[in-house]
């Protein structure tokens, strides 16, 4: 089994970017939030959330996004079921999500952006400052946080079998519990 320490390592051999990194974190914590809910391997699942975008500096464009994460962790020797939820994360991939850990990773991923924008715009710039009606608030605002597709957040709730209001509650509680790791636990203004 591949360690955190091991998955570390991987992740900042190929991504610096503060931001991107601070992304992976809160992934990380919506996967592991999501494996005590379904009863399944925590560190494993934080694994997936940790590395799903480790390639994204290096390979941005959509068409090799994910192909060649899925690769290098393949080659160096990823378990299956890990190497294609992370490629099956990537629709451009084509990869068919089978397991609900690929559910998962694809129903947390962009949530996460939008949740992390909700939080930039409040006084306070905390997560700690947001709850489900402010993320819903800023839901039909097409200009808000415009690269978030919210349809895909919509379709992985829905694969999920879990309400999108119960969705957003699970990934913005686990959010919130790592606020400081990924800078968003505030500037001490009031919301």
């Amino acid at each position: 089994m591949v360690t955190r320490e091991q998955a570390w390592a991987l992740l900042t051999e190929f991504m610096s970017n503060a931001n991107l990194i601070k992304h992976e974190l809160a992934v990380e914590a919506a996967m592991r939030a999501y494996a005590r809910r379904f009863g399944e391997d925590e560190d494993a699942w934080g694994i997936v959330g940790l590395l799903h975008d480790f390639d994204y500096e290096r390979y941005p464009e959509m068409d090799q996004h994910a192909f060649m994460g899925a690769s290098i962790l393949a080659e160096r020797g990823y378990p299956t079921e890990m190497v294609h939820a992370i490629r099956a994360h990537n629709p451009a991939t084509g990869e068919r999500r089978t397991t609900m850990l690929d559910r998962t990773l694809f129903a947390v991923d962009e949530l996460t952006g939008l949740i992390v924008a909700v939080a930039l715009v409040r006084p306070s710039k905390s997560v700690l400052d947001v709850d489900v009606a402010a993320v819903r608030k800023k839901w039909n605002n097409a200009g808000f946080a415009r690269g978030v597709n919210r349809a895909d957040i919509e379709t992985g709730a829905a694969e999920l079998g879990v309400d999108l209001d119960e969705h957003i509650g699970v990934v913005l509680q686990s959010m919130q519990a790592i606020a400081a790791d990924i800078g968003l636990a505030g500037n001490g203004k009031a919301s």
